[in-house]
């Protein structure tokens, strides 16, 4: 699902692939409709995933697809309580602009890519400003949320010992410092920011900090950033991101 989902990053506008195949089954008025609903029903049919996510059928309204997983006894009420305790990766996240927790009040939707300690959640969504996105996102403004029951193996493969996976992954890492441009350097934002290795306030609105994350380059902030957080795990505080400071981001041994 979530796989499925990091594909569309970036698809704008309408009508796209995803109003256009949700408008195939259910009419030509969906083509230019929000789509926020559509793309959780189109990455759970791309998945495989139908039965876990669209219990009854397509969903293109969200409010109806909210009271599809409280009929079935999923739903949680977006206090930060629950969101620490209940949410998961991969849960359909339901947002009320005016933060309130009630159902027919729904606005918008999202997938959970992550929860972070603060019970704070990095979601993906459709039809943010007409684009696929990645936001985060607060309890003040989450109604509520549902974690699919989502197939798993039944024979999970064993993984490689953990000190191979760490090895194998910090050496394909790239050595990063400031002046660096490239994708890995949001890859050290995102990271910083799930380890609480920076302040959201100093960044402005939720928007301003969406940007921040966005951003390839590694300026002067962002090295600041990384020696604190180099400071706090008592490493070299050099402001290079290298092995060991990628492994204390990445939580790896």
């Amino acid at each position: 699902m979530l796989a499925v989902a990091r594909a569309d990053l970036g698809l704008a506008g309408r009508p796209n692939r995803i109003t256009r195949d949700y408008a195939e089954r259910h009419g030509p008025a969906f083509l230019a409709a929000p789509w926020c609903n559509m793309a959780i029903t189109w990455w759970a049919r791309k998945s495989g995933n139908m039965n876990a996510v669209l219990p009854a059928g397509d969903r293109a309204y969200t409010v109806w697809h909210a009271e599809d997983g409280k009929d079935r006894g999923l739903w949680h009420s977006g206090t930060a309580t629950n969101l620490k305790r209940h949410a998961r990766p991969g849960g359909i996240v339901y947002f009320d602009w005016a933060g309130t927790n009630t159902i027919g009040a729904i606005d918008h939707v999202g997938l959970i890519e992550e929860v972070l300690d603060d019970g704070r959640v990095i979601t993906i969504e459709g039809n943010t400003g007409d684009v696929c996105k990645r936001r985060v996102r607060a309890a003040d403004v989450i109604a509520g949320f549902w974690n699919p029951p989502y197939k798993t193996s039944s024979k999970p493969s064993a993984p490689p010992a953990a000190a191979t996976v760490s090895e194998d992954l910090v050496a394909k890492l790239p050595v990063l410092s400031k002046g660096a441009d490239s994708f890995d350097v949001k890859t050290v934002r995102g990271c910083l920011f799930a380890r609480g290795g920076l302040n959201p306030a100093s960044y402005g609105d939720p928007e301003g900090l969406q940007e921040w994350l966005e951003r390839k380059d590694f300026d002067a902030a962002l090295d600041s950033d990384v020696k604190a957080f180099q400071r706090s795990k008592k490493l070299k505080v050099d402001g290079v991101v290298g092995p060991r400071t990628w492994a204390a981001l990445l939580r790896v041994k």
